[in-house]
């Protein structure tokens, strides 16, 4: 397969250097004050997936250098704030028969795309493993919640396509399914991050820490209760039917194996770079106030991100 990850950062990395390692043709577009940093750079994974360590078979920073350029898969990682930007560099360039993956956090990511590019070369993914960009062009995978799940929400690919690809994945160290409810099973990471993603990150506590303390506890359920609130007016169903439900496996099953993760917003703000809030709890307030409601802690929260993000951009 003939790859390029759009955006070389922690997640970027991990599956830059997982796909050369397996043998495939692994190309990285990236932005031009990063790319001193990189050329002639052996990359490097460390942590859950294992140690490995390539070096990519090249980089670019203009999409006009890739007009002519036959790719089969394109691997979207960058931050939400950067998606519009990165879909038209994409749009200058991505051939008929090339795929793209959606492999970011939040919500809109994949709207964006679909009004820019065919449904029929979009794939949707769920990634729930976590990674932390040491230096560039070294990662560490932090955290395994689950499988990397892909799907196309309105059948638009093939299974067998989808199944190609994920085959291709998990031969390379980064496990893989495939399913019809990827847009769902989307949304339920969403919850988990608009959850414990803002809090973790304002007060620096881990997700364990969080699900332990009466307070944060009491503002992450009322976070939940909020956005399903929202959806059930999208008529966007997930497993659970309440938000009640949810909060069993929420606590039970979810937060236990990430229990001494900090989110990546936390790293975010630390280093004085923008976060994904108006792709998370910002996304969920945006939803509601369309439709008349109301989402006044998923409010507050992304007003105090935001709040933190000037003082810390101001400190860096």
């Amino acid at each position: 397969m003939k790859a390029l990850v759009f955006g070389l950062g922690a997640l970027g990395t991990v599956f830059a250097v997982s796909l050369k390692s397996a043998g495939h043709q692994v190309y990285a577009f990236v932005k031009e004050n990063h790319l001193p940093l990189l050329k002639g750079k052996t990359l490097k994974m460390t942590g859950l997936f294992g140690n490995k360590k390539s070096e990519i078979d090249g980089y670019f920073t203009n999409p006009e250098e890739l007009k002519s350029f036959d790719l089969d898969l394109i691997i979207l990682t960058v931050k939400a704030f950067d998606t519009e930007k990165a879909i038209s560099q994409i749009k200058e360039f991505i051939q008929t028969k090339t795929f793209l993956l959606i492999a970011q956090n939040g919500y809109g990511n994949y709207e964006k795309a679909t009004q820019v590019l065919p449904k029929n070369q979009i794939i949707l993914s769920r990634v729930i493993f976590g990674a932390r960009l040491l230096e560039p062009g070294l990662t560490e995978v932090t955290v395994f919640g689950d499988d990397v799940v892909i799907g196309q929400p309105e059948n638009a690919i093939s299974k067998k396509t989808l199944e190609n690809i994920a085959e291709i994945f998990n031969q390379a160290g980064i496990p893989t399914k495939v399913s019809d409810e990827v847009y769902t099973i989307l949304w339920e990471k969403i919850i988990y991050n608009s959850a414990l993603n803002p809090l973790g990150a304002l007060l620096e506590r881990t997700y364990g820490e969080l699900a332990e303390n009466y307070e944060t506890k009491f503002l992450m359920d009322k976070i939940i209760d909020e956005i399903f609130e929202t959806l059930k007016v999208y008529e966007i169903k997930l497993r659970w039917e309440t938000s009640e439900a949810y909060k069993i496996h929420f606590y039970q099953t979810l937060i236990p194996p990430t229990a001494g993760h900090y989110p990546s917003m936390y790293y975010d703000l630390k280093n004085g770079k923008p976060t994904e809030i108006d792709a998370l709890n910002g996304a969920i307030v945006n939803l509601a106030e369309q439709k008349g409601l109301k989402a006044p802690i998923n409010k507050f929260i992304t007003f105090m991100i935001k709040q933190m993000e000037k003082v810390f951009s101001t400190a860096n």
